[in-house]
């Protein structure tokens, strides 16, 4: 039961990407809630008329693309005039890491 911006229903109010809800309605339909949640809109949900939780999505952490780091590192290369060494100790720890590592298991997330 989602209504227009600005418009008021039952215990819903949404208004400027910002839903308030109470905390019965948003037992009814949490999933829905979650998926709003997801897709950028804030949830506010009252606890007799006063905000208690707001739900949003979590901020995505900030990462580096692989290709981007290697670009990086070319380009320091190029700066220097010659291609840094890595540690062989390093070197070695770092393939046994490669090399052992297991995919990420990203089913329990949904």
């Amino acid at each position: 039961m989602w209504v227009p911006h600005g418009e008021m229903n039952g215990h819903i109010i949404v208004n400027m990407g910002t839903i308030r809800i109470s905390e019965a309605e948003a037992a009814r339909d949490f999933a829905g809630l979650l998926a709003r949640a997801r897709a950028g809109e804030e949830i506010v949900i009252e606890r007799e008329a006063a905000p208690a939780v707001v739900l949003r999505a979590a901020a995505q952490p900030r990462g580096r693309l692989l290709s981007e780091s290697i670009a990086l590192a070319e380009a320091h290369a190029k700066e220097l005039g010659y291609e840094p060494r890595m540690d062989p100790e390093f070197a070695a720890d770092l393939e046994e890491i490669i090399r052992n590592r297991k995919p990420r298991d990203t089913s329990v997330w949904d």
